[in-house]
């Protein structure tokens, strides 16, 4: 299936017609604005940055729904996703994240372990095809360059 964009400022119920065809033709329609034109191709890949590791945290458990169905987004529209959380902690890899040790446990025996977070950023990637991505601040505009430019192999923290 494709997804196609289709521009906000496009007036609702005006265009059933062609939505119906594109519809029938395996393609869905995902309302959002554009810079120019009416439709367009979402791009193929995407990088969302993190502050930090509170706030992937955060993003992954108290935010649980609204950060899957955004994985889930770009996976039906063929996006590949990469969340590039910015960190000095050492932290390279998903497997690192393990031994993050959460500041908020000093408050709450609820908040999350690093392990649990390990294995939900696994989980995310099995479901989602997404890549989760980890470097320091300074280096974080680069990072997203070449993450766009698809130099994954130097990508990789």
């Amino acid at each position: 299936m494709i997804t196609v964009i289709e521009d906000t400022r496009q007036k609702v119920n005006h265009h059933e017609v062609k939505h119906t065809c594109l519809e029938q033709m395996g393609v869905n329609i995902l309302r959002c604005a554009l810079p120019f034109g009416d439709y367009s191709l979402p791009p193929k890949i995407c990088v969302d940055t993190k502050e930090n590791m509170e706030e992937i945290a955060a993003n992954m458990v108290g935010d649980h729904m609204r950060f899957r169905n955004e994985c889930m987004k770009a996976k039906l529209a063929g996006c590949h996703l990469y969340i590039l959380v910015e960190t000095q902690l050492g932290i390279r890899c998903v497997d690192d994240v393990g031994a993050w040790i959460n500041p908020r446990l000093r408050f709450s025996a609820k908040a999350v372990t690093g392990e649990r977070l390990m294995k939900m950023m696994k989980t995310m990637q099995t479901r989602y095809g997404v890549t989760f991505m980890f470097c320091d601040p300074i280096d974080s505009a680069e990072m997203i360059l070449k993450i766009l430019e698809g130099d994954y192999e130097d990508a990789d923290g």
